[in-house]
C-alpha cells in the first residue's frame, strides 16, 4: 500500500515537473542561451565586461532553479500522501508565477 501511495506522489510530481521544465524552464533557458550568445558576439567589449553580461544571462535561471528546488523541498518535507497530492496544483500555480515574474 505504501509503495503505491509513494508511486502515485512521484508520478505527479514526476508529471509537474516536466510540465513546469516544457512550459517555463525550456523557454527561458532559450532566452538565457540566446542573452549569453549576445553577450559574446559584442566583439569590443572587454572579457571582464563580457563575463559580466553572460553572469546577467544566467541569473533569472538560476533563480528559477533555485525556486523549483526549493518549493520540492518544502513539499518533501510535509509529505503525507492523500494531503500532500491536492497541493501540487497550487504548488504548480505558485512556482509558475514566480517562474513567470522572474526577469
Amino acid at each position: 500500500m505504501a509503495e503505491a501511495h509513494q508511486a502515485r506522489v512521484h508520478a505527479v510530481v514526476e508529471d509537474m515537473v516536466q510540465s513546469l521544465e516544457r512550459d517555463h524552464i525550456r523557454v527561458m533557458q532559450g532566452h538565457m542561451f540566446r542573452c549569453s550568445a549576445d553577450c559574446c558576439d559584442r566583439s569590443t567589449d572587454s572579457m571582464s565586461v563580457v563575463h559580466n553580461c553572460i553572469e546577467r544571462c544566467h541569473t533569472p535561471m538560476a533563480k528559477a532553479q533555485a525556486q523549483v528546488t526549493s518549493e520540492l523541498e518544502k513539499f518533501q518535507d510535509r509529505l503525507c500522501v492523500d494531503d500532500h497530492v491536492n497541493l501540487i496544483p497550487s504548488m504548480t500555480r505558485r512556482i509558475k508565477d514566480n517562474l513567470d515574474s522572474i526577469e
